[in-house]
This record gives structure tokens, C-alpha cells and sequence, in this order.
């Protein structure tokens, strides 16, 4: 069973949305042991916004990064860019040895940085649910790349 580090946006009700959906599936998904979602980070004492709390948000999220198994990034386009968090996500995960499965639920061309770092895309809520984290089954993005 593997430990999870969600990465990805949750900056407006879709995005929001789309993580809680995927916090329910990584929840009965009998292959996980636990997963981390930054959208749930909550640090009392801290007012969000402050450098304080961007300094403890951001040691916290690479310290999970660190302890994860693996990393499950949500891919959400903005125009032609995806979150530069979850980029940040993406990359701080590969540069630490860290398998990345990418879910991509929406349309857009993935960067070829993303695409050829990943284990596995997903594109659907059930192949979510149906990914077994423990073997990682390879599926690689074969659309086009910018």
C-alpha cells in the first residue's frame, strides 16, 4: 500500500471539485495507505497570506512530498498553462525520485517536460479508482506536446 502526496489547484469550485473527488477515491482505493492533500493543510495561529505562513505551507508540502510514495498531480489548464504549483509539484518529485502519475481530466497539450517525466496518465475518475498504486501500471500520454 502507498502513501500519496495529491498534488494540484483548488482555486475555484471546479478545481475544488475535482480534488474532493479524488480524495474519496484515493480514500477506498484499497492500494493506498494514506494520502496528503495540501488543500486540507490547515495551520492554526498562522494568517494566510503572511511570509510566515507561506514559509511553513511550503516546507510542509515538500517535507510530504518527501515522505510519499509517490506523487498523483492534477493536471488543470489555464490557457495553455497549468498550475505553476503542481508544475513546481511535478518536478520537485522527480528531482527526489518520486514516481508521478498524472491525472488529466480536461483537454489541453501536456508539456513535453510533464509528459515524458511521468509514470502513468489518467484522464478519467474511474481509472483513478481503478489504478492499482502498488504495482503502477505504465501508461504513458501519447497525444501532442508543446
Amino acid at each position: 500500500m502507498k502513501r500519496i502526496y495529491l498534488a494540484g489547484p483548488f482555486f475555484d469550485d471546479e478545481q475544488v471539485e475535482r480534488i474532493e473527488k479524488l480524495e474519496k477515491i484515493l480514500t477506498n482505493n484499497n492500494t493506498v495507505e494514506s494520502f496528503f492533500s495540501p488543500r486540507t493543510t490547515n495551520l492554526p495561529g498562522e494568517e494566510p497570506g503572511t511570509p510566515e505562513w507561506a514559509n511553513k505551507i511550503y516546507h510542509d508540502d515538500v517535507n510530504e512530498i518527501l515522505k510519499a510514495d509517490l506523487v498523483l498531480a492534477v493536471i488543470d489548464f489555464t490557457g495553455d498553462n497549468v498550475d505553476s504549483g503542481t508544475a513546481f509539484e511535478i518536478g520537485y518529485a522527480v528531482a527526489n525520485h518520486k514516481p508521478v502519475i498524472v491525472f488529466h481530466e480536461k483537454t489541453g497539450i501536456v508539456n513535453l517536460v510533464i509528459s515524458e517525466s511521468i509514470r502513468s496518465y489518467l484522464t478519467t475518475f474511474e481509472d483513478v479508482k481503478k489504478y492499482d498504486f502498488d504495482k503502477m501500471p505504465v501508461k504513458k500520454y501519447d497525444g501532442p506536446v508543446i
